[in-house]
């Protein structure tokens, strides 16, 4: 079957193959047949080593078809079901999952570490346990999470991730709440998401920064009040909060420098939400005393902060409603051997959100 893979960490362009068979097939497994995935920038930091990642591997993590086959004891889906993609499912048994904090149940981690795939050459890894930029995956059956039948694979997959990481940072992490202020650092697929989930909450003022003018003018669409370049971000806060700060700042970067500029622009008592996924060796400096005095919250936000299968439904419930808008997302669409491609326009900031029919 086909794949796109990378061989080594480090490489800019994957390769699309031919050769490679999905493997693990057996009792508590499924194999999926992937209609549409999604291009993440989770992807190409894993490409790049900024997330740990082993290689070579196939990159992909939002992702949604139909399930080919069940193995042993699977019952919570059958052949022919529609599904999306949970690269981080919960376990159900960990004392994490017990709390009821399922986003932090690293069952699903530990898949990242067993091969997906294989080619004559030897095993081949898939992100974060998954791996969708293939014709099909096998996966925990706890990954493969049932779609109703008016929700288009494409939307599916990016409720997989991107979408329920935005609009969960904003309903579940920081609980936005009606009438405050809000400043999202980082306007892509996230980005915009967070804006979408803010405005659905009621905030009053939502700030879009983005060095991308696209990507400002895309965020004035989803429910943002004003787009500036990130040299406008200091005006932006005195002219609105009378240099008070942000009642909320999200993060949507991943980098320590945009982190510390979210912390200098929330409010005292505020809260700093952080949903990019950066660098382990990317440290944030903060000092003791104005932890201390300033009283912000920091608040770091994984996979939207909340148990994700109730996150999807009320995500596909507010699409549904009209009042978040998924279609939108998709600024553009390619075919598995235009992967390439659609890496550019990320890159670039051209793209929000990019559809990969496989």
């Amino acid at each position: 079957m086909r794949a796109a893979i990378q061989q080594e960490i480090g490489q800019d362009k994957l390769e699309v193959v031919d050769d490679i068979e999905a493997v693990g097939f057996g009792p508590g497994k499924v194999r999926i047949r992937i209609r549409a995935t999604g291009l993440c920038h989770s992807d190409l930091s894993a490409m790049s080593g900024v997330l740990p990642q082993p290689a070579p591997f196939v990159p992909g993590h939002e992702g949604a078809g139909e399930i080919i086959e069940v193995g042993e004891g699977v019952t919570n889906v059958k052949a022919g079901d529609r599904v999306l993609v949970c690269w981080l499912p919960a376990c159900g048994a960990c004392a994490s999952c017990k709390r009821g904090q399922t986003q932090l149940c690293i069952a699903g981690f530990l898949n990242a570490g067993t091969p997906n795939y294989k080619r004559p050459g030897g095993d081949v890894f898939g992100f974060a346990g998954t791996g969708t930029f293939a014709e099909e995956v096998v996966v925990d059956a706890l990954c493969a999470v049932p779609i109703p039948d008016d929700v288009p694979y494409e939307i599916a997959a990016l409720i997989g991730c991107g979408v329920t990481t935005g609009i969960g940072a904003a309903i579940n992490t920081a609980k936005v709440e009606a009438g405050s202020s809000v400043a999202v650092i980082g306007c892509g697929g996230v980005g915009i998401s967070v804006i979408q989930g803010a405005r659905a909450l009621g905030a009053a003022e939502i700030v879009a920064i983005d060095p991308v003018e696209s990507r400002r003018e895309a965020a004035l669409r989803f429910g943002a009040t004003e787009g500036i370049a990130p040299d406008g971000l200091a005006d932006a806060m005195n002219r609105i909060t009378a240099g008070e700060g942000f009642d909320y700042v999200f993060e949507v970067v991943g980098k320590s420098a945009t982190a510390r500029t979210a912390y200098e622009n929330t409010r005292r008592g505020g809260t700093l939400c952080i949903v990019g996924a950066g660098a382990m060796d990317d440290n944030l400096q903060i000092n003791m005393f104005e932890l201390f005095f300033d009283e912000k919250r920091i608040l770091p936000s994984l996979y939207g902060g909340g148990d994700v299968l109730r996150s999807y439904e009320r995500v596909i419930k507010l699409w549904r409603a009209g009042r978040i808008d998924l279609e939108g997302l998709i600024t553009h669409r390619v075919r598995l051997e235009e992967i390439n491609d659609a890496i550019d326009q990320m890159r670039t900031g051209e793209a929000l959100r990019t559809c990969i029919t496989i």
